[in-house]
């Protein structure tokens, strides 16, 4: 009778698999260990013959496989295997050829150069972060501070014969200087098994597999916990685009097109040199579904950043040849239809996991409800707002007052999606320098642009991520196979730099009006974005109530603005809050401006003013010291009854 049920619930799971609706497809696939057995199965449907190879029977064809018909899925029961010992499949694929595969399933795998799986049960583990969990399902992270900390795990530190940290090494170092830095949350670029360090992760052969390079899957479950912990959460780069075009991992796997399209035009990733999934394929949606599932629940991780968005919604996005859709478009409707279905499957499962898409269109909408027509995405990030600024900070002052459109346009369409800013490691290597780097003038001006970026990433509505390394200014572009050039921190300027940033990042943990109404118009109020001749820009955030509100204030020029005037919206005194050019930071002021008195002269909207000095390329932040909300400007009182726009 037990195995008639077993027999039953096999069949039901394959059913799930081969019609998209297996979401634990790791529970039927892989390798598992049943009482003194295990019971490896894989899926290659085309396959003349598989066998199971490994350790245990000096990779001979002594184990081969049963095929079972109506899957597709080869499967075989032994007692041979040990835990711990290498294994692969051997499969003869559709034309005759015999060739070692991977596991797609395996949850481990050698470290490189070696691909072969490793048996390993991850024990049940009883997690410890509860309050962390309980608190993410009472409040949104739309109505909380979000500022991420993006981190390639194998270089953000070195020992010194050059090995990388692994995560029981990063949980004891990482974790202490993301608290001190006030980073509410760390991302990490892809940490699944792939098979070269040159992709940064981005080419992956294990879906289910934390990479060996980074030490055992335990380990990675206790730095998550323990981040929990100390209030940080963790997102995980994922990539369901495309794949390693290594030919004993996934790429037609059974000798004909297994995970990839059957359209070798389709299949082919000219430009990133792999293979992209068919994403229409039922059991691809199975697998893939699966694997982010995987990592959500056996690791804890918050949310999953979701790679090259473009290349998996337009079928004319990569460099090769192309054909339009069946309704003579260029979206990839397989694409659109399995990333809704994606991120309805994760939203239905774990309401409080964040999903981020990196995608630089605007013709699909990319956030919000599915029903709408959106892909269901919480965030997206906004690489028009990245492109634009940093080609700005990048330009002589001189030219920036013909070009202030650069640091404005977004104002025009920040409603549009739900945007997370980044200052990513994409904008770090080939070239184009490290943030510091881009920075116009001298080593000094660097510096002060550099603190006048992040402070207008921190103003600007909008979540917040900055790349490792950029916090202190590093010089040198990013290196994968290298540490961060943590040497750098025995110059005074970057240890004064990283010091701004650590206090930029608890002021914005500290201050709600930067954040809690980031997904209203309301959030931000244009003081005046018009000042190009002397590129000044200043805008209000405001918070929930009318006393909540501050006022931001750049200089894009080394000219000190001397008197200079800000409109404001109630009668009162002002206080500043934060000074780009202090000493302690950098710069050369040794004291704030005065706290300062409005006067009753209107400027622009608003019907009151104040007066207090810019520094040259610096930023300041003004908050309200003592007002009165009663006597609000006419501006405002034409805003509330429907005649001024926030924008």
């Amino acid at each position: 009778m037990a195995e008639k049920v077993e027999q039953m619930e096999l069949i039901s799971a394959e059913n799930r698999f081969l019609t998209g609706e297996n979401f634990y497809s790791q529970h039927l696939l892989g390798a598992h260990r049943v009482k003194q057995h295990y019971v490896f199965r894989v899926w290659a449907p085309n396959a003349q013959q598989v066998w199971l190879v490994g350790d245990f029977n000096q990779w001979d064809d002594s184990l081969p496989m049963s095929y079972r018909e109506s899957s597709g899925i080869w499967e075989i029961t032994t007692d041979r295997p040990q835990e711990g010992q290498l294994y692969k499949f051997k499969v003869r694929q559709a034309d005759g050829r015999e060739i070692f595969k991977i596991d797609p399933l395996a949850i481990r795998f050698e470290k490189r150069p070696g691909d072969a799986a490793i048996l390993h049960t991850i024990p049940q583990k009883k997690w410890k972060d509860g309050l962390w969990q309980g608190r993410k399902k009472r409040s949104s992270s739309f109505k909380r501070p979000l500022n991420i900390y993006e981190i390639h795990a194998s270089s953000w530190k070195h020992h010194e014969n050059g090995e990388p940290y692994t995560f029981k090494e990063l949980t004891a170092e990482l974790i202490p200087y993301v608290k001190k830095m006030g980073y509410t949350h760390i991302e990490f670029m892809p940490l699944m098994e792939h098979p070269l360090g040159t992709s940064w992760g981005y080419q992956l052969i294990g879906y289910f597999a934390l990479s060996s390079y980074y030490g055992t899957p335990e380990e990675f479950q206790q730095f998550v916990e323990t981040c929990h912990l100390n209030n940080i959460g963790v997102f995980v780069d994922w990539v369901p685009g495309h794949f390693c075009i290594n030919d004993d991992t996934l790429p037609y796997y059974d000798g004909t097109p297994t995970f990839e399209y059957e359209d070798p035009d389709r299949a082919s990733n000219v430009r990133w040199g792999s293979i992209n999934f068919d994403l229409g394929k039922p059991q691809v949606q199975s697998f893939l579904i699966s694997s982010a599932l995987f990592w959500i629940e056996m690791y804890h991780i918050d949310g999953i950043r979701v790679d090259a968005v473009s290349n998996m919604i337009y079928r004319d996005y990569d460099e090769g040849p192309w054909t339009p859709n069946h309704e003579g478009g260029n979206r990839n409707l397989e694409g659109y239809y399995f990333l809704q279905k994606l991120n309805a499957v994760i939203k239905l499962a774990h309401p409080t996991t964040i999903m981020i898409a990196e995608e630089s269109s605007s013709e699909t909408k990319i956030t919000g409800l599915i029903e709408t027509g959106a892909l269901g995405f919480d965030y997206k990030w906004n690489m028009g707002w990245m492109n634009d600024v940093l080609r700005f900070f990048e330009m002589d002052p001189l030219l920036r007052r013909n070009h202030f459109n650069l640091l404005t346009f977004s104002f025009m369409y920040m409603m549009n999606e739900n945007y997370i800013l980044p200052l990513s490691h994409d904008e770090v290597v080939h070239g184009k320098k490290s943030l510091m780097h881009k920075m116009w003038g001298d080593r000094y001006k660097q510096f002060a642009q550099l603190r006048n970026l992040y402070t207008y990433l921190i103003g600007h509505p909008g979540k917040k991520l900055l790349f490792m390394g950029s916090e202190w200014g590093q010089f040198l572009e990013w290196k994968y196979d290298h540490g961060l050039e943590w040497v750098d921190l025995e110059d005074s300027l970057n240890q004064k730099m990283q010091y701004f940033t650590q206090t930029l990042n608890q002021l914005y943990k500290r201050e709600k009006a930067l954040w809690e109404l980031e997904d209203q118009v309301e959030t931000i109020e244009i003081i005046d974005a018009d000042n190009t001749q002397e590129s000044v820009l200043s805008f209000i955030r405001q918070g929930k109530t009318k006393k909540d509100f501050l006022i931001l204030v750049f200089n894009l020029t080394p000219v000190e603005r001397k008197d200079f005037v800000i409109g404001v919206p109630y009668p009162g005194t002002y206080q500043e809050l934060l000074n780009t050019e202090k000493i302690e930071f950098g710069g050369t002021w040794t004291k704030n401006n005065e706290v300062c008195q409005t006067e009753a002269e209107a400027f622009k909207q608003f019907s009151y003013r104040i007066k207090t000095i810019v520094p040259a390329l610096g930023a300041l932040i003004i908050k309200p010291e003592t007002i009165n909300t009663r006597r609000q400007s006419l501006g405002r009182d034409r805003k509330e009854a429907g005649e001024f726009s926030p924008k």
